[in-house]
């Protein structure tokens, strides 16, 4: 007996170790109260469905209710912070245990939202500063070029007047130390998204949906070196934590609240994540991948929905030509024809 819950509490500390939690949604996303465990595998899954996606398997996690048909949010952001168990937001939001910390990426959200909105200027950004990974789609392009992508345009933006190192009050954190700078560099390229979405507030009126992923990792950097029990670290959790809430209301106001923002937090991912780097100079997207011509694909996605729908509409219309023929051809204009009927009445009169 002692041994079983042995092995629920440590459970349950796993669990609680890790979570998603929902800082913005819209009314019709509902996230119901509860401490239902999602696994990390699932989260690609869950922002699908959030976003009004079809996904391949049904999601069995009753966090999510069903939402508004006719309505979707119009952006999502997902960020994924390292090194830390939780962060201390609002009581008043959703916050879910999540379990098996697997790493994840939303590359399949984002084939998804190019595959449905091709002929649109969808904005995709995944980017991970530490790792100088960085993925943009659409208009991501043009919104964010003059973003810092690598570490060192992170370190010269952050002697730039504006920049984090002057306007955040950093007490025990040292502007001279590698630890301390890859977690302020992170924390300038939020201010950076923030302020570049505040000023392309056009991008709430097109009609695809948005996509953002960020996954930082600075503070996991501050742990190994300084320890959770460091003043560093206190400092730069308060800091994240004022940044994260602060980009969360700027994307809430960009998208007039049609957006929806969420956080990850893990201390370490459970196996490495294996994947191919893909950098700025890949932004050029060529549609059909296989052809060196760059020609667009032969069927649209929709292509079995519109053909059924055009092909069972011809046929309908053709066998009611067919009858409606039919019957005029054999019609009496004696019996049939009431205009006839009554010239025969009236002509009889006469």
């Amino acid at each position: 007996k002692y041994v079983i819950c042995a092995y629920l509490s440590i459970y349950v500390l796993l669990l609680l170790s890790f979570s998603l939690t929902v800082l913005r949604s819209p009314q019709y996303v509902t996230f119901r109260d509860g401490q239902w465990p999602i696994s990390g595998e699932k989260i690609p899954d869950l922002v699908a469905l959030t976003m009004g996606f079809s996904i391949h398997e049904d999601l069995d996690w009753p966090g999510l209710a069903a939402g508004w048909l006719f309505q979707r949010p119009r952006a999502n952001a997902l960020i994924v912070v390292r090194g830390l168990d939780s962060l201390d937001f609002p009581k008043n939001i959703s916050c879910y245990p999540l379990e098996n910390p697997v790493p994840f990426t939303l590359d399949s959200v984002a084939n998804t939202v190019h595959t449905l909105f091709a002929d649109s200027t969808p904005v995709v950004l995944q980017l991970a500063p530490s790792e100088e990974r960085l993925y943009m789609m659409g208009m991501a392009n043009t919104v964010f070029e003059d973003l810092p992508v690598t570490l060192q345009q992170i370190r010269g933006r952050l002697s730039q007047d504006g920049s984090v190192l002057t306007s955040l009050p950093l007490v025990s954190l040292s502007r001279n130390n590698e630890a301390d700078l890859l977690f302020l560099s992170e924390v300038q390229v939020l201010y950076d998204i923030s302020a570049l979405l505040q000023k392309h507030k056009h991008l709430a009126k097109d009609p695809a949906p948005d996509l953002y992923s960020l996954e930082l990792a600075g503070l996991e950097e501050i742990v190994r070196r300084y320890g959770t029990d460091s003043p560093q670290f206190t400092d730069a959790t308060r800091i994240l934590t004022s940044a994260l809430q602060k980009f969360a209301d700027d994307v809430a106001n960009v998208y007039a609240n049609n957006a929806v923002v969420e956080v990850v937090t893990v201390k370490t991912f459970e196996a490495p994540l294996t994947r191919k780097s893909r950098s700025i100079l890949e932004s050029k997207q060529i549609s059909n991948p296989g052809s060196p011509y760059n020609l667009a694909y032969k069927y649209d996605y929709d292509y079995a929905v519109v053909f059924n729908i055009v092909l069972w509409l011809m046929i309908v219309l053709a066998l009611s030509v067919i009858v409606i023929s039919y019957n005029l051809w054999n019609m009496d204009p004696g019996y049939d024809s009431i205009i006839y009927r009554m010239t025969n009445q009236k002509i009889r009169m006469d």
